[in-house]
């Protein structure tokens, strides 16, 4: 792919379940290497959003591209093949509870991928290495902590070396300083890997942190309130409900960071 080419283009994209509209007429791009947040109050559709840019749903209207591909419209061949080129990793973690965490990471990489046992436990160990968690190998998930659960399920989902991923709800539940440390995790992914992610959050410490770029969705306008960079917008927006989202415990944070 291009590397002037946007990783996701939406355009005209309205969503929603059954019958209701949760969001319309949205239109935005990810570019490469750029961290990207998907904000908003609760329930303005940030998850749902986010599922229907990894292929889980069919939109009402509108297209999803990503890696020059428009998944909303492909078959589920061609869905498959977009969907093993990025990696989510789920707000809890998601991690089979029966299963250590090298079979977890592993379980991706049996059903993808044509690696042999010995590749496939290099592979493994590489990843939760990656992720600050070597030697944990034959831990259960039941044994780990809040933090350590997100960054196994981030080392599966960095199992295929997706140049693409999604995040939902990273820091949520997870205290202060863990919650550092995963955003710290996440910035060296984009720095060193090259990784595009995008994430859906609305905790703050970690947007003014970790985002190059974000989309503040309003409930009430079903639709894109903002776009920018939070810094800019808390200083330079001319909606007072986007500074104001901003500013609850962000304006501290900003007015470090200039």
């Amino acid at each position: 792919m291009n590397a002037d080419k946007p990783i996701i283009e939406v355009r005209n994209l309205t969503i929603g379940y059954d019958a209701r509209i949760i969001l319309k007429d949205l239109n935005f791009e990810v570019a490469p290497g750029e961290i990207f947040g998907i904000l908003g109050g609760s329930g303005c559709g940030k998850s749902t959003l986010m599922k229907h840019l990894i292929g889980l749903y069919e939109p009402f209207k509108g297209s999803i591209g990503i890696f020059g591909e428009n998944i909303s419209q492909a078959n589920e061949a061609q869905k498959r093949k977009i969907m093993q080129r990025f990696g989510v990793a789920y707000q809890g973690g998601a991690l089979f509870g029966s299963m250590t965490l090298a079979e977890n990471v592993g379980l991706v990489l049996e059903e993808y991928t044509d690696l042999n046992a010995e590749q496939i436990r290099r592979r493994v160990s590489e990843k939760l290495a990656l992720v600050d968690l070597a030697g944990f190998e034959n831990f259960m998930p039941g044994e780990l902590s809040g933090g350590m659960k997100k960054r196994a399920g981030l080392a599966r989902a960095l199992a295929l070396d997706p140049k693409l991923l999604f995040f939902d709800e990273p820091s949520a539940g997870l205290d202060p300083i863990t919650s550092a440390e995963l955003d710290k995790l996440i910035l060296r992914l984009r720095d060193q890997e090259g990784t595009t992610i995008v994430v859906v959050t609305h905790e703050l410490d970690s947007i003014f942190t970790i985002t190059d770029r974000v989309i503040m969705l309003d409930k009430n306008t079903q639709g894109i309130a903002a776009t920018g960079n939070v810094h800019k917008l808390l200083s330079e927006s001319p909606d007072p409900w986007v500074r104001n989202f901003l500013s609850r415990e962000g304006l501290k944070r900003a007015e470090m960071a200039k």
